[in-house]
């Protein structure tokens, strides 16, 4: 399996692309460690891996509270004396026009979106720096977020800086044997794209109408797809692959 004895945390975990991820590296042979801002959620996915035969363990953490992080990755330690893969999946949308945005809708874009994802490589990097080995994908999104959709610029702005953040660490820690790439996923099926599809008047087969007719493929992706590329990405396959923003949305 390819990625056997490797310890895996993967925030977000609870629903859509972070549980695919979670359980396609159970598959594999990962210990997972299933993050998510519900314990119902975390346990939920976490539970689906068990029943297969896997590994995992259920945290809950908000990536956006340093301390509930550093709580986490403690109790990691303990457990694994390792983390060889961080997945930085966890992240919200919430589409507001610019000239009604409060400052509280775009503080929460952001800190959970790009400051967690900060937060939690800090906290893995006091593990992959003394191993000399790692691999970080930070998930993202393509920009612009969707071609009708308006009201994103705090989702913009916080996707934007995780390519910049991406690429800066790569530089940064790529002497240490530490992989950091970056996934940005668009018109995959998942809750997130359901309710903002509602936000906008529509239901999913008026977003697939939509989508379908700007994506060569013809379809909406899934999140098992998703999962695929972030498996690549952590493998030793893609040992020289670093500070890529790799975009997946069934076409160019």
């Amino acid at each position: 399996m390819i990625l056997s004895q490797k310890v895996a945390i993967v925030t977000g975990a609870g629903k859509g692309i972070g549980k695919a991820i979670a359980l396609r590296f159970a598959l594999e042979g990962a210990v997972v460690v299933v993050n998510d801002i519900e314990q119902g959620m975390a346990d939920g996915t976490a539970l689906r891996i068990l029943q297969g035969g896997g590994k995992a363990l259920a945290i809950e953490a908000d990536v956006r509270d340093r301390k509930q992080i550093i709580e986490m990755f403690r109790q990691v330690r303990e457990r694994y004396e390792r983390i060889d893969i961080l997945i930085n999946n966890a992240g919200v949308r919430k589409d507001v026009r610019s000239y009604l945005m409060t400052d509280k809708q775009w503080d929460s874009t952001i800190d959970i979106d790009l400051k967690g994802c900060m937060n939690c490589t800090q906290a893995a990097l006091k593990f992959m720096l003394k191993q000399n080995y790692g691999k970080i994908v930070n998930i993202s999104s393509s920009l612009p977020p969707a071609f009708w959709y308006k009201g994103t610029a705090s989702y913009s702005a916080a996707n934007s800086g995780l390519y910049g953040l991406t690429q800066s660490l790569a530089v940064e820690l790529g002497p240490y044997n530490i992989n950091v790439n970056c996934i940005a996923p668009e018109f995959i099926d998942t809750d997130m794209t359901r309710s903002i599809a509602r936000g906008e008047g529509l239901y999913l087969d008026d977003l697939k109408k939509f989508a379908v007719a700007a994506i060569p493929l013809r379809r909406l992706g899934k999140s098992a797809e998703v999962a695929s590329l972030a498996l690549f990405l952590v493998s030793d396959e893609a040992a020289f692959i670093i500070g890529q923003v790799i975009r997946i949305k069934g076409g160019p």
